[in-house]
This record gives C-alpha cells, structure tokens and sequence, in this order.
C-alpha cells in the first residue's frame, strides 16, 4: 500500500440501508422534474388557485376534465410533488387536500401581482427533451477531445448553440420560443424585491443603460422607483422590434460586443452566466468605455448568482445545479467571487463591491 493512501471500510449494515436509499433518490430525481413538468403541462398550480387554494384530487380530476380512472394515479404524483415541497397536504375528515406554496404560485397563470412572473416556460424548457437529451450526452462529451473554443454539450449534439436567433430555431422553432419566454420569466421573476431591497443602488445614477434588457421590463421598473433616471434598453434588434412603444424607455437595437450607449451606469442582469469568461471580459470593456469614472459616480451593476456555501446546503445546491445547466446548455457558467474578481481586474476595472445577495442572486457594484 502506497504511503498516505486510505483503507475504506466496509460500510455498516446501518449504513449501507441508508447508502441503498440515497442511491435510489439520487438515481430517480429525474422523475421528480417528470412529475413537476406533468403537473405544470396539466395546469394543476393554476386549477388549485381557481379552486379557492385548496382542491382535493377529485377537485382536480374535474377541473381539469381528467379521466375517472386516472385519479389514484394523480393521487400518486402530488404525493410525490408534496413530499418535494412543490405542494403542500391538509388531511381532513380522510380526504387529503392540496395548497399552493410559494414555489408553485409562481406557475399560476393569470395572477395580476407585482412579484409574480410566470415560472411555466422555464420548468418546460429546463426538462425539455433537448435539453435533457444533451444531459445524457455528457459522458460521451467529456470523451471527446474537442478543438476550443469548446462547444457545450448541447451545441455538441445538437449541431446549433442555445438562444442563438437564427440557428436554434432551424432545430426546433417551439423549443427556441419557449426557452426565450421561460428566460425571461427567470430573468424579471422579484425585480420588485430588488428595488425594495436595493433601492440606493440607483441613488445619483442619471441614466443607466440596460444590456439584453429584452421587453424594458427591468427598465420600467427602474424608472417607476426612480422617475428621474433615463433608461436604455440594448438587445438584438430582433428582440426589441416587439418592445412596447410606451415612451418610457429607450430602446436601441445593437450588440454589447461591438458598444453598449454611454450612460451613468450600465445594468447587467443574468447576462455574463451564458457567456464565457473571455467574452465577459470582452462584453465588460465595452461597459467600461460606456461609462463615466468612479469620481462621477460612473459604474457597472451585476446581477447574478455568486457561487458558495454561506447561504446553506439547499440553496447552494440550488446555485451549483444553475451551473451544471449553464455547463450543459452554453458556453457559459456560474461565478464564485475569485472568479468574478478576476473578470472584473482583466476587463481593466479598479474595485468592485457585493451590495446585497437576495436569495441566490447577488448585487455587484464593479467600478471604473
């Protein structure tokens, strides 16, 4: 035996039972997103917000027109969706009845709110058959000795890049729609969270330009907390030719590689995740030059998520599977703070600041 090499055990009876269940959970969350996206395809968020809040699965099977004998089934998948936090059970007079929680408000269609956008197209689109398909593939892509810059699984099997405007659509036209509407859903989902909790992030801040900032929601946002900031929005022309003509907001067709509007400050939200770390550096020189120095309040704001354990098991769980999607489906990744530090030194900045974290997220303020 080589020196310092480690003797493993055998695992107690005790412990290779619980080794056996976690091999199964772990081996068959698969069908937990499964019964997520049947439980989203059939609208059951939606129908129990119709009933009252509270529906029993005879409720269900008649408000959604389901067959008789399809009910013990039913009953079966929010069994598993309630043990999983999705829903949560009453048990009353022997009839088990289901609530929404706060995860699953957020796929109610047709909820007038200030904090709710609509979490439908993203569940569909995260477990769609060509994302879980490039999954599946990853293996057979970590084998592959492949020429840089390296194509994602994704792009790898599937011959075209994710949310590209004119490729992806050749693979499959209803899949680039859906994943464009489920990444805005995820983009706006607590803008209002960010204003409340944020708000002096745009004190002394004139004009501000929003990069990819799609339809101006964000924008508006900002303009509705802070009426005297002029707001621009940047995009492909081809995502801001539907943007609503409301006068508010600017909008200027254009790609952040090439410029970005000169403005007091430049917003990007959930934007540099898709990219690489080179083309972040290439994207933030463009913000660099857009921008006023520090000593006239010149600065980049970055929402995204910054990787680590400070936030506890679950939610870094959650950041970490963000990155596995990321890795997957683009070229791009999520960031630890190292990381975003020396994004930030090679794209020419001096200093930066974490503001706030809300939730997963995390509000940067990088300055020149």
């Amino acid at each position: 035996m080589s020196a310092g090499s480690m003797t493993v055990l055998a695992p107690t009876d005790a412990e290779l039972l619980q080794a056996q269940a976690d091999l199964w959970r772990h081996s068959l969350y698969y069908l937990t997103s499964m019964a997520f996206k049947c439980a989203v395809e059939l609208g059951i968020p939606t129908a129990i917000h119709n009933l009252g809040g509270a529906a029993s699965v005879e409720d269900l099977v008649t408000a959604l027109s389901l067959p008789q004998n399809k009910l013990p089934f039913l009953r079966r998948v929010m069994r598993l969706l309630v043990t999983s936090g999705i829903f949560a059970s009453d048990s009353r007079a022997h009839e088990e009845t289901y609530r929404l929680k706060p995860l699953s408000w957020l796929l109610v269609e047709g909820v007038d709110a200030e904090d709710h956008t609509n979490q439908k197209y993203f569940v569909l689109s995260t477990v769609s058959k060509h994302y879980v398909e490039a999954a599946l593939s990853l293996a057979d892509w970590f084998k592959k000795d492949l020429a840089p810059p390296l194509p994602s699984p994704f792009e790898e099997l599937h011959g075209v890049p994710l949310l590209h405007p004119e490729k992806t659509p050749l693979l499959d036209n209803d899949l680039h729609n859906t994943v464009l509407e489920g990444v805005a859903a995820h983009d706006n989902l607590a803008i209002g969270t960010i204003m409340r909790e944020c708000h002096d992030l745009f004190r002394g801040v004139k004009s501000l330009t929003d990069c990819c900032g799609g339809d101006g929601t964000t924008a508006r946002a900002i303009v509705k907390a802070h009426p005297d900031i002029k707001c621009t929005v940047l995009d492909l022309p081809d995502v801001i030719k539907n943007a609503p003509a409301d006068g508010v907001i600017n909008y200027v067709g254009g790609d952040m590689f090439k410029s970005v509007p000169p403005s007091h400050a430049v917003l990007l939200k959930l934007v540099l995740l898709h990219w690489s770390d080179d083309d972040c550096v290439k994207i933030l020189e463009q913000c660099r030059k857009a921008i006023p120095s520090r000593e006239e309040g010149g600065k980049v704001i970055i929402i995204e998520i910054v990787l680590g354990p400070s936030l506890g098991p679950v939610m870094f769980e959650a950041q970490l599977l963000m990155d596995m999607l990321m890795m997957v489906n683009t070229r791009g990744r999520q960031r630890d703070e190292n990381d975003w530090r020396e994004i930030f030194m090679k794209a020419g900045f001096s200093d930066y600041k974490i503001v706030k974290k809300l939730g997963a997220r995390g509000v940067i303020e990088v300055y020149p």
